[in-house]
């Protein structure tokens, strides 16, 4: 029997490895499903849950969820026809911020942000809360503490440096309730 096509299979397939992925405390951030010919890639994303005190996704942690969810997707084989590789990991720093966690761990962080009337500004992350989040604009020569809405923003993604951020940044950041307590040192 052939495998659904595999936009049709990604919602199966989620439904099936979620159990899995909870009860290894995490959360399906994607499934994606690839096709050449018989052979399929199967890509889980996960993430620790917005309520969770861990804040990333360790290796070992990944290798044991990946022999977890190839053993449930055994039990399954019947969706996939053919041979498939599992590739199981945690978003990439690409991976663009759109929950209130992925601005929390982009602490101090340079931000790309587009806005939702088009305009493009880069930002440094301070304090992240439910609604909004407190920032500086990247470069500014007397950087300014300012919430920005998450409702405010279309697209979000950290840019990678090669230094420390600047003191200033950081310091106008941390004058804003915007500083790590555990993160002083990097000033």
């Amino acid at each position: 029997m052939p495998s659904p096509a595999p936009d049709q299979l990604t919602g199966t397939l989620r439904g099936v490895l979620e159990p899995v992925v909870a009860d290894a405390g995490f959360e399906i951030e994607d499934v994606e499903v690839r096709a050449a010919g018989r052979k399929h890639t199967v890509k889980v994303v996960v993430d620790v849950p917005e309520d969770a005190e861990e804040t990333a996704v360790g290796l070992d942690a990944i290798a044991r969820l990946s022999r977890s969810a190839a053993a449930e997707l055994d039990r399954h084989e019947h969706l996939i026809a053919g041979s498939y590789t599992l590739e199981v990991t945690s978003p990439g720093i690409d991976r663009p911020l759109t929950r209130p966690l992925h601005w929390r761990r982009a602490h101090l962080r340079l931000v790309r942000v587009t806005l939702a009337g088009g305009e493009t500004i880069e930002v440094r992350v301070g304090r992240a809360g439910p609604e909004s989040v407190t920032v500086v604009e990247a470069g500014a020569k007397k950087p300014l503490p300012r919430e920005l809405r998450y409702a405010d923003v279309t697209r979000a993604v950290v840019q990678v440096e090669f230094k420390a951020p600047p003191k200033a940044e950081v310091e106008a950041l941390d004058g804003a309730g915007g500083a790590d307590p555990g993160n002083e040192e990097q000033a």
